[in-house]
């Protein structure tokens, strides 16, 4: 169980807001940098980098990990399997940093997700997210088009200038 200022994640992982008498006080960051008077990214960065990490790996790494403990490793590259596991990761970690008064994204998040991706991605195919040819039936017209109307009117222009010069 992980408290993070005014919350705290209990046995079921969801965030819940505790009472004044079961906060830790070294962990109560809301406001800080207003009462330190440090800029809020040099705040994010310096003051809660722990903290935030901390706590998305307890709150929200947790629950994703359970979750696609869930899903057949089969299902881990199919995006319609997985997309509400990874959008509730990322809500996850927007919701613990607008918490923390912290910017989202942020270099933490980046590696955080740089992880997951090594862990839970890093055997899908990238088939999907690369150019590839059009198929002959689009690809036909739109460099046939081109080529048959240049032919044309060089063929247009050649016979206006044969007829014309005997009028000048």
């Amino acid at each position: 169980m992980g408290t993070v200022g005014p919350y705290q994640a209990g046995a079921d992982r969801e965030i819940r807001r505790v009472s004044a008498s079961e906060q830790q006080p070294v962990r109560s960051t809301r406001g800080l940098s207003r009462q330190l008077k440090l800029p809020l990214l040099l705040y994010c960065s310096l003051v809660l980098q722990g903290y935030y990490e901390r706590a998305i790996n307890d709150f929200c790494l947790a629950k994703f990990k359970l979750d696609m403990g869930g899903l057949d490793r089969g299902l881990y590259c199919s995006w319609t399997d997985t997309m509400e596991i990874y959008e509730g990761l990322t809500n996850c970690t927007y919701q613990v940093a607008l918490r923390m008064d912290c910017f989202w994204p942020n270099k933490i998040v980046d590696r955080f997700f740089m992880s997951i991706h090594r862990i839970y991605f890093h055997d899908c195919a990238v088939t999907g997210r690369l150019l590839q040819e059009p198929p002959n039936s689009i690809l036909a017209p739109f460099i046939g088009v081109p080529v048959l109307v240049t032919l044309i009117m060089t063929a247009l222009v050649v016979w206006r200038s044969k007829r014309t010069e005997g009028v000048l």
